[in-house]
């Protein structure tokens, strides 16, 4: 069986890869659309008996399509003799980063401290260098404006599609058949995941601790919509993102709606105030005061939402085992807790705290880096001692040490910037959204976030003013309708 579906596998990869190296802005679609369904699909195939090796290599068919239409902008770029576009201080900086995570896969643990193995540091070198592959497979693209009204669409129509259908299920689906639907060993078998959420009991693993709110009742907990993504947060990443590039036509705000719809459910506050963050990066930007009146209106329905949700949110009931794991883990919790979304002392809010911290402090006494493969997702799913975790930036420091964490920040700042510069206002505060999430979470981790948004930010980073870069080079925009 596992012989026909790597057939029925490759025939659609191969179909894929021929569309990408013919156009490869083709890939940012299949990005776009593929990476949002990537789990959902992934955790179906597992259900259904596709496991094991052969799962993982129907997984890397977004690996695959990238280096494929990295492959044909090289080959482009060879016989013409010159480069796509034009080198700038942001290359440079993408490039040293990308050299830096490469030589640390290459320096043994033992001269860092670290213990990660073979397996982590090759799972870690993929999780740190696909943004800058995705960032100069977008620089090399020349995307005229109908690319770039189509790729909007695409993305807007996507998030629409994902809210939709995860606010039907926490209304409609039970809690139960996600506990029992494969969900839960996918993450726990297939790729290493140690949950202690809902379902567990002794014998089978939980689901993802974030799949639900936990308000400190006994009775039940409030659901969030993880929809295809399998995850509030990197559901919430796409519904931002797609908000902060939404066309400005009328057409498309009903799907902007049903997008804000879904980060709502998601109950993603630090969703919410990245969202918020952007809509004031867009007015400073475009000298515009409506953003910032957006703005404001996203924060005040944020704070009445943290209050409102936990009652009129869908929910779920706890399992005997859920009890028992809750009583006996309040045990090992020092310090007061709160169920309140608006408190201090809320687990998630003073987790990511903790986290923060305790990052930020070893990579101050350990500022050589440990080496790939010893923080956050890819220590977690291989049982090495987790370094550091959460923030992107204090992973990086953990990892490549603070030349990497300084790399890693400067490159994003100045992409931030070159956004700004060149007019693409709009992908300037999604970016400035996902740099700000990426303090107190791993954004890159999902994979959506690290190929679409790095990719997107790469293609419209352009130095010359709109009207110049047209008369240059007619197929090419740089900011979306």
């Amino acid at each position: 069986m596992a012989a026909l579906e790597l057939v029925v596998y490759a025939v659609l990869l191969a179909a894929a890869a021929a569309a990408v190296w013919r156009r490869p802005v083709w890939a940012l679609y299949v990005f776009v659309v593929g990476l949002a369904l990537h789990n959902a699909a992934m955790a179906a195939l597992y259900a259904a008996g596709v496991r094991g090796s052969t799962l993982t290599a129907i997984a890397a068919w977004k690996e695959i399509l990238l280096v494929v239409a990295l492959a044909r902008v090289s080959r482009d770029a060879w016989e013409q003799r010159a480069l796509p576009f034009r080198w700038m201080l942001v290359d440079w900086l993408a490039l040293a980063y990308g050299a830096l995570v490469v030589v640390y896969a290459l320096i043994p643990q033992s001269a860092l401290d670290g213990v990660a193995g073979k397996h982590a540091i090759a799972l870690a070198l993929k999780h740190d260098i696909v943004p800058v592959g995705a960032y100069f497979l977008g620089r090399s693209l020349h995307l005229g404006r109908a690319d770039l009204r189509r790729l909007a669409w695409t993305l807007l129509g996507t998030a629409g599609f994902v809210a939709a259908l995860g606010i039907v299920d926490v209304y409609e689906v039970p809690i139960g058949w996600w506990r029992t639907n494969g969900v839960v060993d996918y993450f726990h078998k297939q790729l290493g995941y140690d949950y202690h959420g809902t379902g567990e009991n002794p014998k089978v693993a939980g689901l993802p601790e974030n799949f639900i709110y936990n308000t400190g009742s006994e009775q039940h907990f409030l659901r969030r919509l993880v929809s295809t993504f399998l995850s509030p947060l990197a559901a919430g990443y796409l519904m931002v993102v797609a908000l902060l590039l939404l066309p400005v036509q009328r057409a498309a705000v009903l799907l902007g709606a049903l997008a804000f719809a879904g980060l709502l459910f998601t109950f993603s506050r630090s969703s919410l105030l990245a969202l918020a963050g952007g809509l004031v990066v867009l007015a400073l930007a475009s000298r515009d005061w409506r953003p910032f009146a957006l703005a404001v209106v996203v924060v005040g329905v944020t704070v009445g939402w943290a209050h409102e949700f936990p009652k009129i949110g869908p929910t779920g009931t706890w399992t005997k085992a859920d009890l028992v794991y809750q009583a006996s883990h309040a045990k090992t919790v020092s310090g007061p807790t709160s169920g309140s979304a608006v408190s201090e002392n809320e687990p998630s809010l003073h987790e990511h705290w903790t986290s923060l911290k305790d990052g930020i402090h070893t990579v101050v006494h350990h500022p050589q880096g440990y080496g790939l493969g010893n923080v956050g997702q890819t220590a977690s799913r291989t049982g090495t001692p987790i370094k550091a975790g959460e923030s992107n930036y204090t992973e990086m420091g953990a990892e490549l040490g603070i030349l990497g964490a300084l790399l890693w920040t400067a490159w994003g700042l100045a992409l931030l910037v070159g956004l700004w510069r060149a007019g693409s206002v709009r992908m300037a505060a999604a970016f400035a959204a996902i740099l700000a999430l990426a303090i107190q979470t791993d954004v890159i981790g999902d994979p959506w976030v690290a190929y679409v948004v790095w990719a997107l930010a790469g293609a419209l980073l352009v130095r010359t003013r709109p009207e110049e870069r047209l008369a240059a080079a007619p197929s090419r925009a740089i900011a979306l309708p």
